[in-house]
Formats: structure tokens, C-alpha cells, sequence
């Protein structure tokens, strides 16, 4: 992998990560849906109207919409406003990678490898110690609604892969389309018409800012450079970097927000990423120094 596509790949990282305190911003003025769907709305408008819809089926494009903008975002926006600091909700949010195996063993008939079963097992041991934090950045409320969105996040991982679509920028911004008016109709359902009698006076220019980071270097540059390397280097190549996200998370949280750092919590983030590694690279890490002495051997004789 090119240098400068490595150090790409980590700037689209860092703005994912960022991104959930970037929200947490925008989530002091303006309700959660309400937030995710002009999100959503300028990830559609007005570039529906110059990329070609994507040649995917109708259901593909529809379903990835509502289940990727509404069921993540809108569920990930309410859990940061329950109280969930945006640090921890960026590496709850990493349960999608094992979500998605499970999902997949189901969909795909994908076998598990122990690597797989062990590391979901040492995540799920530090998801139960973050239940343990007591610094007020922890809610059940926000972890519940967090790891919902997780569990979206892996079904929309499944469209995708079902879907196939090779202009993948378009499928994003199609797919957009389908998000904000289930999110507006929610929050009138939720909230009645408050928030959008409040919004005039709410939506200053940090809002409006916080919005226009979420539709744009976040979602449709952060995707489309993100699938573009995918189709540049092996997903294997490119997929452990994800890992960075929850990293450049709790950071943007710790600098933003003045996050704590407790022991405890320290603790549940490093088993859960390592449960991460353990269950995606796991078999990967132990064949690679075995086929380094096989090759050191053949090369002796």
C-alpha cells in the first residue's frame, strides 16, 4: 500500500472517529433525528440529481437507507444524547464487525473459526466492564442504543454485500435519499412539533457546522475514499486501519470534551479492541510466523 494512500486511509479514520463528537455538538441544540436527517438530506441533495442511480435493486437501495441512516445514526444521535460520552460510543460501536460475522454465518452460511469465537468472547469481557464505569459517561440507556446501532450497522453490511453496486458513491447518496423523512417523522412521533418549532432559534452556526461535517468529510468523502481503496488493495490490507476509528474517537472525546480516562475504563477499551484483532486477524497473526519459518527452512536447504 502506497504511502500516501496509508496516510489517506488514516485521515478518513480520524474523521470517523471525530465525527462522534462532532455530533455530541450538534446534539446540544438540535433533537437526534431531527440532527440525522438533515444529515442525511444534504448526503442526498442535491447530488441525487447529477450520479446516475446505481443498477441495484430497488429493495437494496431502500432497505440500506433505512436501516443504515435510522437504524444506526438515528440510534447512535440518541444514544449520545442519553448520555453516552461520543468516546465510548465510537468503540461500542466496533460490536458491528462481530455482529456482521454472526449475521453472516446466518445469511451466507459463513463457518466461525475459534479465533473468531475467542475474540468475541474477550470484547463481550470488556463491554461488561464498561457497564462498570461510574465517571458519568456511561449510561444503560445510551450503551443499549448504541450497540442497536451496531446490530443495524451489520444488516446494512449485509445489503451491501447482497447489493454488490459498483458505483458506490451513488449508492450512498441514492440510498441517502430513503433516510431523512422516516427520521423527521420519527422525532414528530417522539417529540411532537417542539423540536421543529425550536429549530429557527436552535440551529446556530455550531450546529450547522457540526451538520455539514457529518454529511460531507464524513459520510460521502469519507465513504467513497474509503470503498475506493477497497477496490485499490486486498480488503485485508485495508480493513485493519478501521481500527483506528475508536482510537481517534475517545482521543477527539478526551481533547473536546475532557473525557476521563479512568483505569477501568482504559481496561474495557483495550480488551475490546483486542477481542477486535483477535476475532478479524486472529488466524492471519499465528499462520504468518509459521509461514515465515517454512520459507527461512526451504531457503537453508
Amino acid at each position: 500500500m502506497k504511502k500516501q494512500h496509508i496516510l489517506l486511509a488514516v485521515a478518513v479514520t480520524a474523521i470517523w472517529g471525530l465525527n462522534f463528537s462532532i455530533i455530541k455538538i450538534g446534539l446540544k441544540s438540535v433533537d437526534p433525528f431531527i440532527l440525522a436527517g438533515i444529515r442525511f438530506a444534504l448526503c442526498a441533495l442535491p447530488a441525487v440529481f447529477f450520479l446516475k442511480r446505481p443498477q441495484v435493486p430497488w429493495k437494496y437501495t431502500v432497505g440500506y437507507g433505512l436501516v443504515f441512516g435510522v437504524g444506526l445514526w438515528g440510534m447512535v444521535n440518541l444514544g449520545i444524547e442519553a448520555g453516552l460520552s461520543s468516546g465510548i460510543a465510537s468503540l461500542l460501536l466496533q460490536f458491528s464487525a462481530f455482529l456482521t460475522i454472526l449475521l453472516g454465518a446466518v445469511v451466507f452460511r459463513e463457518s466461525l473459526s475459534r479465533f473468531q469465537y475467542l475474540g468475541i468472547a474477550v470484547a463481550l469481557t470488556g463491554l461488561f466492564s464498561i457497564t462498570f464505569v461510574t465517571d458519568g459517561t456511561v449510561t444503560v440507556a445510551g450503551v443499549a442504543l448504541v450497540l442497536f446501532g451496531a446490530v443495524a450497522w451489520s444488516v446494512a453490511n449485509v445489503i451491501m454485500k447482497k447489493a454488490a453496486p459498483k458505483e458506490t458513491l451513488a449508492f450512498m447518496v441514492w440510498s441517502s435519499l430513503f433516510s431523512p423523512i422516516p427520521l423527521f417523522l420519527l422525532d414528530l412521533a417522539v417529540n411532537g412539533t417542539t423540536g421543529y418549532a425550536e429549530l429557527q432559534d436552535q440551529i446556530g452556526w455550531t450546529a450547522v457546522l457540526s451538520i455539514l461535517f457529518q454529511a460531507y468529510p464524513n459520510t460521502v468523502l469519507g465513504y467513497a475514499v474509503w470503498n475506493w481503496l477497497l477496490r485499490e488493495y486486498p480488503v485485508s490490507t485495508v480493513a485493519p486501519l478501521s481500527l483506528l476509528v475508536p482510537v481517534f474517537g475517545v482521543l477527539g472525546s478526551v481533547l473536546i470534551f475532557d473525557e476521563p480516562l479512568p483505569p477501568l475504563k482504559l481496561v474495557a477499551g483495550a480488551l475490546i479492541v483486542t477481542g477486535l484483532v483477535i476475532g478479524l486477524y486472529g488466524r492471519r497473526l499465528t499462520e504468518a510466523p509459521a509461514a515465515a519459518r517454512l520459507l527461512s527452512a526451504s531457503r537453508t536447504r
